[in-house]
């Protein structure tokens, strides 16, 4: 008997011998590899969160300054994700999420080194491109991994992995900081990442790999739009209206010659041929949703804690942590039946119950005990995690056979965009009022509903594509 799948209607959107996966230990290898290079990753990002006001002492900075220590970080991972997405469709997924993990550790070193905030934040930068090869090609290597009636499975494993990562990353910096100096925070990605280069090196798949040569203007135009925009958008939130409005105004300029360049291409590095794909947009639009209410949670709510609740600093970091533990838990449950059940029951679901996690969070009273609050994390968590791995999988399955690099890609872009999005919207809003802390879990709930209600109606979508303007 045939297993049932989530949606039929995107069965033909794979090859049968072009995906149909590995087994048995080779899988268990090749997904090691693929999860040791994701939480090499993710875990710098979050630990090097905790280091920041060491850092910023140490090196005789102010806290603006040290913030660019994770700005730029983010930024040049943002900015690179779609060009090393084309390029790794071009060499190699799995060349290029060791050429990934090798930058990685280069600039680790320079990071751990760095006399000064300029050349650290250059060094996360560098940093940054190298996660960005890696998370470039993270989902499009779980494809080739996994059969495609499988693929579910393989998606949620790699949003555990990412809770894990995500939860273990300030304990893991606390501790390390309790026992050395901040710079260690960086040599000890040393012996992760000569275990994951090994590793990478003997199991990854060899894939499929695309004819199209780079294209280097529109790659080079990709990385400007997205810094431009990102740097400027970040100075208006900010209230630096000059030099913010300019370079806004000029992502602009850049973002309108890249669309136009693109669409002269076969397979554009911004994939406008995937965008078309109603499914495929509806589901990047849900992401997108999804994190920037995930950020404005998990931005505003230290400050929450802390200011409206009168937490001090370990407990603030406590009661945080439910959120990590329920999307890694439910990233597990989830991908049981992500293979089984549409995208649009499963991300609909995991969004209204994030959302009701928000609105309860929202309406605590200020003498609310750490009970009361961990529990309620605990439920927008949950409702997190149950709705990633069924989205991301919706991603994928859309993108015809050829295109799993520009989908992988696309599926980081909609996640890190919506990171910015919502670590923005609440830099805005703690600069147009006072006490902010309530309105953003409230703008959260909002926007998670949105996304819920996105991801509801994607069954309209089915087939069709949305026709260039």
């Amino acid at each position: 008997m045939g297993s049932k799948v989530a949606d039929p209607s995107l069965e033909g959107e794979y090859d049968p011998e072009r995906h149909a996966g590995l087994y048995g230990m080779q899988r268990f290898k090749a997904m090691s590899s693929v999860i040791l290079a994701l939480m090499l990753s993710i875990l710098d990002y979050s630990v090097a969160n905790v280091a920041l006001p060491t850092i910023a002492t140490d090196l005789h900075s102010s806290a603006s300054q040290a913030i660019w220590v994770i700005n730029a970080y983010q930024l040049a991972n943002l900015a690179c994700l779609l060009p090393l997405a084309a390029i790794g469709a071009r060499v190699g997924f799995g060349r290029m999420s060791q050429l990934g993990i090798i930058l990685f550790l280069i600039a680790s070193v320079a990071c751990a080194m760095s006399q000064n905030m300029l050349e650290l934040t250059l060094a996360r930068a560098l940093q940054g491109v190298g996660s960005s090869c890696i998370m470039s090609v993270n989902i499009a290597l779980v494809r080739f991994i996994y059969p495609h009636k499988l693929i579910g499975k393989g998606i949620a494993l790699n949003g555990l992995f990412i809770g894990l990562g995500v939860a273990l990353g300030p304990t893991i910096g606390s501790f390390i900081l309790s026992v050395s100096s901040w710079p260690w925070i960086f040599w000890i990605n040393l012996p992760l990442g000569a275990v994951a280069i090994l590793l990478a090196s003997k199991a990854l798949p060899k894939t499929p790999r695309s004819e199209v040569k780079t294209d280097i203007p529109g790659s080079l135009l990709t990385v400007a739009s997205f810094a431009l925009l990102g740097i400027g958008l970040d100075g208006l939130m900010h209230g630096d209206l000059g030099w913010g409005a300019g370079l806004t105004g000029w992502s602009i300029v850049s973002w309108g010659l890249l669309l136009r360049w693109q669409k002269r291409r076969h397979e554009p590095i911004v994939p406008l041929d995937l965008l078309k794909r109603g499914p495929f947009l509806v589901a990047c639009l849900v992401s997108f949703c999804g994190f920037v209410a995930s950020n404005l949670y998990i931005v505003a709510m230290p400050f929450t804690l802390a200011v409206a609740f009168h937490k001090n600093p370990a407990t603030v970091g406590l009661l945080i942590a439910p959120w990590a533990v329920g999307v890694a838990v439910m990233s597990f449950v989830v991908g049981k039946i992500a293979d089984r059940f549409p995208a649009a029951l499963l991300s609909s679901i995991g969004l209204l119950v994030t959302c009701t996690g928000f609105i309860l969070l929202c309406t605590l009273p200020l003498d609310a005990g750490n009970m009361a609050i961990a529990w309620r994390t605990l439920v927008a968590g949950m409702g997190f995690g149950f709705f990633q791995p069924p989205n991301n999988r919706a991603i994928m399955v859309t993108a015809p056979p050829g295109r799993e690099g520009g989908a992988s890609g696309m599926l980081s872009v909609a996640r890190l965009s919506g990171q910015t999005t919502g670590a923005l919207f609440v830099a805005g809003l703690f600069t147009l009022f006072p006490h902010p802390a309530f309105i953003c879990l409230g703008a959260a709930a909002f926007v998670a509903f949105l996304g819920a209600a996105l991801s509801a109606g994607r069954t309209l979508f089915k087939g069709r594509s949305v026709q260039a303007a």
